[in-house]
């Protein structure tokens, strides 16, 4: 007698809801604050960067998502938001006295700066413009100083940045940091100048050869190298003025 088949009930799966992920489980490029460092701030939405200020959320939801339902409570507009007083604000869950005190001061900083005239930067149209902003910068000075002007498409001054102090008669320097600190300010084009101590305004020939390796490399870069400036007392020598780039 043959042996009856066995049957097999199968159970329907169980519904099954991921639990919410937190914000440090994200991956890395995903997450606000790295986000920002990795990518810049122009990058990030509206509710990250608020989710920044939060920077937790609550049990139910991670600061992004609350910071989301923040903005959709007024229609994603942040002048409404800037409106709120602290009282609504602590009205959703996750948002305590000190968070919502730090969005107020945030948006009220966002408000005092549109209100304020955006200083003017100075425009380079020459060499004797260039000396008259780096001549502070060096004048009296005991040891050489290596100073960077960076510049946007208008030749406006965006940046003013020592890129090393040396001895009496020379100083390093590192054409890497001159070129990431052109990228971080978005620049596309620079002068150089650093001070000869000593009262030569005459370049070395070390000089002339840092000269010509930064500009063959600004055209690599896409940052224009339009000068480099020798300042000694109260005169300056210009590589710009002497055809050097030609």
């Amino acid at each position: 007698m043959a042996k009856s088949a066995k049957i097999r009930i199968f159970q329907p799966m169980k519904s099954y809801t991921p639990e919410k992920m937190s914000i440090k489980a994200w991956a890395e490029a995903d997450r606000p604050r790295e986000k920002l460092l990795n990518a810049g701030r122009s990058t990030l939405t509206d509710a990250e960067l608020i989710a920044i200020l939060l920077g937790t959320g609550s049990v139910d939801e991670t600061a992004v998502d609350l910071a989301k339902r923040i903005l959709a409570s007024v229609d994603n507009n942040l002048h409404k938001l800037g409106e709120q007083s602290i009282k609504q604000l602590m009205q959703f869950k996750g948002i305590g006295e000190a968070k919502a005190v730090t969005i107020a001061a945030c948006l009220e900083l966002g408000r005092r700066r549109l209100a304020q005239e955006l200083p003017e930067k100075p425009q380079i149209t020459g060499s004797q413009e260039a000396f008259k902003i780096l001549f502070p910068l060096v004048e009296n000075q005991q040891v050489e100083k290596f100073f960077v002007l960076f510049l946007n498409r208008a030749h406006r001054v965006i940046d003013k940045f020592c890129i090393s102090t040396g001895g009496i008669s020379s100083t390093v320097v590192d054409q890497r940091v001159i070129f990431n600190r052109g990228i971080e300010v978005m620049a596309t084009a620079m002068i150089l100048c650093h001070n000869h101590p000593s009262g030569n305004l005459n370049p070395s020939d070390a000089d002339n050869k840092m000269t010509t390796k930064i500009h063959e490399a600004s055209k690599i870069m896409n940052i224009a190298l339009l000068d480099h400036i020798i300042i000694a007392g109260n005169s300056y020598y210009s590589y710009a003025d002497q055809g050097f780039f030609r």
